[in-house]
């Protein structure tokens, strides 16, 4: 039935936002106008025309978002050579080596985490594996990216180590997403529609690259599988403003993608241990402010005399304070992106500049050993949720994919719980209810008037255990009443 545009769902039980519209949680019929819910009614009272699904009781809840994703190295990630499973500096060489070159004269592996391996990355481990051929290694943060000596000559930099970080490591990757734009648009088409298969009716694009360009020429040859809010980078910003882009337009004729935030990124990331912290990492500073106040106001002030709004990446607590500075000088509207360690009085300022918190609930199980062996002695609260919401925070749940996989019951599961092992949860007074982490997933609600983005679920989110919200059975996701799975 995928692209069949669906007119009436039969049977109907509603969760989340909407369902407290109703009586009791008895089946209703959805009728779908033009890309809207046009009516709820009890099963039965309603003449149903058209095509009709008939979803047998199954639950339904509002389209689900991502407000956080990488979007062109998210759907490349496929193709790369996956390092998560390497336990040392030695094992992730050794696995590079083993793989195939590909047709560009390169290697390429993601997602090692080497801030807790009991041997550090060495040019010399690398060029020992992996000879002659350019070989590169990403980081699960994207905050560093591993390279021997042939990539490093290839590209043009040098590091003792082989190890670049930051600005470096992103120019990097930017290299490394350059493909050709068919190849990019073809990993991209099928990867949203592994995303539709999970519920996603929408995503933060915040790809490194100039996106409306990019956006325009999917759109136009087709794309239909969820909608787009596109970032700029300060590289772009002169062009965008010059091209008169202001948040939340639509990009072109098309409905589903619009211009998103200006993203600022202001700090480093835990696993490279550049993230800005008020507490030193053992033997390794503070971290790095990769964009400083006086220069983030500067950013801010820009974009909002241009009607654009910001999405600044904090992750330590220093970098967090200077964002919600700039954000008091400028009167700029936006997110703190991550916001994995706030300083407690920074928690309420947050709501009283009225930013949204967008955050990653899974990064705190993936990051839990780290941060318990580098924030150990930090007295600023780590991966707040439940804080953040209490002090009335409006709160947007994502994947950063590709650092953790793009799957919204991944997210929600990850901030119910706080933990996806054996161990105990993490912080348990951060948790959120399954109604909350949902109302932070999505953007609509089932109700008349609202888009009909609509998710069937075969399990009732609300009283799903863990295992069955992580791996929650998605029947049908709709689009505006078209299906994009199913």
């Amino acid at each position: 039935m995928t692209g069949a545009q669906v007119d009436a769902l039969r049977g109907v039980r509603v969760t989340g936002p909407g369902q407290e519209f109703l009586f009791d949680d008895e089946p209703v019929d959805l009728v779908i106008r033009d890309g809207v819910i046009a009516d709820i009614a009890p099963t039965g009272a309603l003449a149903l025309a058209g095509r009709v699904v008939d979803a047998e009781g199954a639950w339904v809840i509002p389209g689900l978002w991502d407000n956080h994703v990488h979007v062109v190295q998210w759907a490349l990630a496929s193709e790369r050579t996956w390092l998560g499973d390497a336990a040392s500096a030695r094992e992730a060489a050794e696995l590079m080596a083993a793989v195939q070159t590909r047709p560009d004269d390169r290697r390429i592996g993601t997602g090692f985490r080497d801030a807790l391996w009991p041997d550090a990355p060495t040019r010399e481990t690398l060029d020992a594996a992996t000879g002659a051929v350019p070989t590169y290694l990403i980081n699960a943060d994207v905050h560093s990216v591993w390279l021997n000596s042939a990539a490093l000559a290839r590209e043009g930099f040098d590091a003792a180590d082989g190890v670049l970080r930051e600005e470096d490591a992103f120019e990097i990757s930017r290299r490394l997403n350059a493909v050709d734009p068919v190849h990019a648009d073809q990993a991209v088409q099928q990867a949203a529609s592994r995303a539709a298969g999970r519920g996603i009716t929408g995503v933060v694009d915040f790809e490194m690259a100039w996106n409306a360009q990019a956006w325009e020429r999917r759109v136009a040859s087709g794309f239909d599988l969820h909608r787009v809010e596109f970032a700029i980078y300060p590289a772009d910003l002169d062009r965008a403003i010059a091209e008169g882009l202001r948040t939340g337009d639509a990009l072109g004729s098309s409905d589903l993608v619009s211009v998103g935030r200006l993203k600022v990124i202001s700090d480093g990331s835990l696993g490279t241990r550049t993230a800005a912290c008020s507490q030193a990492y053992p033997g390794d500073g503070h971290g790095v402010m990769t964009v400083e106040t006086p220069e983030l106001i500067d950013l801010l002030t820009r974009a909002a005399g241009a009607g654009l709004e910001a999405s600044v990446h904090a992750i330590g607590d220093r970098a967090a304070a200077s964002a919600l500075d700039a954000f008091a000088h400028t009167g700029a509207a936006g997110t703190i992106e991550h916001a994995q360690l706030v300083r407690h009085a920074d928690v309420s300022r947050i709501a009283r500049l009225g930013l949204v918190a967008s955050v990653q609930p899974q990064h705190a199980l993936d990051d839990r050993d780290m941060a318990s062996r580098y924030w150990a002695h930090q007295t600023s609260l780590a991966y707040p949720l439940a804080s953040l919401r209490r002090a009335g925070v409006e709160l947007r749940l994502g994947s950063d994919a590709p650092v953790a996989p793009l799957d919204p019951w991944q997210a929600i599961a990850a901030a119910v719980t706080r933990s996806d092992d054996v161990r105990e949860p993490l912080d348990p007074g951060e948790r959120l209810s399954v109604d909350e982490a949902i109302a932070a997933s999505v953007r609509t609600a089932v109700r008349p008037g609202e888009r009909a983005d609509l998710v069937l679920c075969d399990v009732d989110p609300r009283t799903a255990d863990a295992v069955a919200l992580r791996g929650m059975p998605v029947r049908m996701t709709l689009l505006g009443g078209l299906v994009t799975h199913g």
